[in-house]
């Protein structure tokens, strides 16, 4: 899908959901939304209200935030806690489940699928006799570049 008809399926999306829950559509609401879908990297607040104020949109920090709430209650957003507690943020709409693998050092975060996930969670789901809906997989190592810093300071 280009990013042009994304970016308009999204907005007609949150437009409904905006509407369904009698919240304002604000210029600042749709700024923070397409700021977001026109990424394709894992963010935390804090960059997301940098980013929109180096472009000159001057929203505020809490609006900022509360967009993110309104985006994740209607899925547009996934939210994730990897291993330094700090919240990082994804678009979902129109993506494929995918899990993540993580460096302990860098922090890089780097996004992988593999069918057989999917059919280890169906198995679990129908021997243990639960509906599976959604699962998260998160690996931590060390990425290559990391891996080669630490070899040349213990050598």
């Amino acid at each position: 899908m280009k990013q042009n008809e994304l970016l308009k399926q999204v907005r007609e999306f949150f437009t409904q959901y905006l509407e369904e829950k009698k919240q304002r559509k604000t210029p600042e609401r749709y700024a923070i939304l397409e700021e977001i879908y026109k990424r394709n990297d894992h963010f935390d607040a804090e960059k997301l209200f940098q980013d929109l104020n180096k472009k000159e949109h001057h929203i505020s920090r809490a609006t900022v935030y509360n967009t993110l709430d309104l985006l994740l209650s209607c899925q547009l957003v996934k939210k994730h806690q990897f291993d330094n507690n700090q919240a990082l943020y994804e678009k979902s709409f129109g993506y494929k489940q995918h899990d993540h693998i993580i460096c302990k050092d860098c922090h890089k975060v780097v996004e992988f699928c593999d069918p057989r996930i999917h059919q280890i969670t169906t198995k679990m789901g129908e021997l243990l006799k639960f509906k599976i809906d959604n699962h998260t997989l998160i690996l931590y190592g060390l990425c290559e570049s990391c891996e080669k810093k630490r070899k040349a300071v213990s050598s």
